[in-house]
């Protein structure tokens, strides 16, 4: 698992993970991914290029978009493949994290 960050328009922090987010991806990249998330208001997790996701993988997303509202912010999921999109939906995370397919109007997305 791989993880890149870098920083959009008003203070939105893009987090672009790569691999598979199962126990060793989850594990390789949590702390890291919860720093990022505790450090800054609004996170735009890009899991375009995630091939897998496990429940361990979830908890991470889960533990950061708390994270993030601590901070008064969001944490918001952009453009999975098809596979990791239906385990997200099908253990209901798009009820409490956004799963956006377009991150062209970041300010719809986050209200900033």
């Amino acid at each position: 698992m791989n993880l890149v960050v870098s920083e959009l328009a008003n203070g939105v922090t893009k987090v672009s993970l790569e691999g598979r987010l199962d126990v060793d991806g989850a594990l390789k990249i949590d702390s890291e991914f919860n720093k990022i998330a505790e450090e800054n208001k609004n996170v735009l997790v890009d899991l375009a290029n995630v091939t897998f996701i496990a429940s361990l993988g979830i908890r991470t997303l889960i533990t950061g978009a708390k994270a993030t509202a601590n901070n008064g912010g969001k944490l918001v999921l952009l453009n999975p493949q098809s596979n990791v999109e239906k385990v997200l939906r099908t253990s209901h995370i798009d009820t409490v994290l956004p799963i956006i397919s377009d991150a062209t109007d970041l300010e719809a997305v986050f209200g900033v």
